[in-house]
């Protein structure tokens, strides 16, 4: 008997989305590439494992409803300031 977490079965589509893309290129293996900032875009490559996080789950939800999940560059475009976004990758480091 199983059980299901719909976040993080959101957030593994949301991954398949974007590798579907075609554009997973210099990306390790366990990562995928996001893009965030305002004005210009900072590419980030954020680990696999940071999919399970609310938080992150969060911000995902935000790009979904915001962009969509084709995009150009390959990866996916999170819609807050590089500040936000670092601050909650740091809070998932630590």
């Amino acid at each position: 008997m199983g059980f299901r977490l719909p976040g993080i079965v959101n957030a593994k589509q949301i991954l398949q989305r974007v590798r579907m893309g075609g554009g997973v290129k210099n990306v390790p293996k366990g990562y995928f590439a996001v893009y965030v900032g305002e004005d210009q875009k900072k590419r980030f490559l954020v680990p696999v494992s940071y999919l399970k996080d609310p938080s992150f789950q969060n911000l995902l939800s935000q790009a979904e409803e915001e962009f969509g999940f084709n995009h150009s560059r390959g990866g996916l475009t999170i819609p807050c300031t590089e500040k936000a976004f670092i601050d909650v990758t740091c809070s998932l480091n630590c």
